[in-house]
């Protein structure tokens, strides 16, 4: 008996003093090890920004700079590292060795024929148009063939921009497509906008001792729109509906300074007058899917209609001379539909003036 009166005297002891710990009011301490009710007066006081007592600012050498481009000491000294290319043109190599079974002809002295007079006075219907070739269509993937040569990258873009390079082509603003500003070709290159990145240089104690502007390369393949400008002519002499292409401009999107991409925003970045550009299309082959063999060139591609766009703008029942997306910049559909409209217009003018 006294065992077991032991035993519950050592439990109800045990009862009591946990009790007691219950109603006992709890001190969470703050991250630092202090009490609470401690951290909260010395947070309402005046923070005490020194760091081991020396008022030194931490350095950041090694870690990101989360503040990257924001309060740029101007008193350091800046080097700009220029970038020519803007990565959209790849330096020549030319091959030291035959490159196949038969020695390749790549640049031809290919002359364009000429195209035929039509006067004035014999144009009794004239249309313009403008259309978009959207590269990333299965019938204008050559646009795309990034395949290189001896002369060069075999990009639509990239002839156009080695023939801007060279000089043999002058490139216009393009604000506006009456071919009335020449720019450089480094312009022209630029205009792509790639961007530029502002880097901080490091001495070997950590410090900034000043910084490093950078060109962003572009991608070739993110350029893959191009607008041609064209006149739809019917001649009464020769009693022919022709249609001539005036110029061409890649076109790109606006980006935001986060890189992100405006819809609905594609604009031309310049243009080439095309009969300028004949004689430089003429030399090129076009990327042949099923025979390297039998290939075209550029130019024969654009005479020959070759390609599939679709119509962004024209002079028929458009007094207030606007783009498709200004008319309709809501409904990408309906201005596909549209577009075939003038298409067929066009067509239907042609078919009218005979009688079958």
């Amino acid at each position: 008996m006294k065992r077991i009166a032991v035993i519950l005297l050592l439990a109800f002891a045990l009862c009591a003093a946990n009790y007691a710990d219950a109603q006992r009011p709890v001190q969470r301490r703050n991250n630092y090890g202090a009490p609470e009710q401690q951290a909260t007066q010395q947070n309402n006081s005046d923070p005490d920004t020194s760091i081991n007592g020396n008022n030194q600012t931490p350095s950041n050498y090694g870690s990101p700079d989360n503040n990257a481009g924001v309060g740029i000491d101007t008193t350091l000294p800046m080097e700009v590292i220029q970038s020519s290319n803007n990565g959209l043109l790849d330096s020549t190599k030319m091959s030291l060795r035959t490159d196949g079974i038969f020695e390749k002809n790549l640049i031809r002295e290919r002359i364009p024929l000429p195209y035929e007079n039509i006067r004035e006075d014999d144009a009794v219907y004239v249309v313009r148009v403008w259309r978009e070739i959207d590269a990333r269509e299965k019938m204008n993937q050559t646009f795309r063939y990034a395949g290189v040569e001896d002369n060069g990258s075999q990009r639509f873009i990239s002839i156009l921009l080695k023939a801007i390079k060279d000089g043999t082509v002058t490139a216009f603003s393009a604000d506006d497509d009456r071919f009335t500003t020449p720019i450089t070709a480094d312009d022209a290159i630029n205009a792509f906008g790639g961007g530029s990145d502002t880097v901080k240089v490091y001495d070997d104690d950590g410090n900034v001792k000043g910084y490093q502007v950078r060109a962003k390369a572009t991608d070739p393949d993110s350029i893959y729109k191009f607008r041609l400008k064209e006149e739809w002519v019917f001649d009464k002499e020769s009693s022919k509906l022709y249609v001539r292409i005036i110029g061409i401009a890649p076109v790109i999107p606006y980006k935001l300074s986060t890189g992100d991409v405006i819809a609905n925003s594609d604009r031309p970045v310049w243009w080439v007058y095309y009969p300028d550009l004949r004689p430089i299309l003429a030399k090129y082959n076009v990327y042949n899917a099923k025979n390297m063999s039998a290939g075209m060139t550029w130019e024969e591609l654009f005479e020959s209609r070759l390609f599939t766009s679709y119509i962004v703008q024209s002079t028929i029942d458009n007094p207030y001379n606007l783009p498709l997306s200004a008319v309709y910049p809501n409904n990408t559909l309906f201005r596909l539909l549209q577009g075939d409209k003038i298409k067929d217009k066009i067509f239907n003018y042609e078919q009218s003036l005979w009688s079958y």
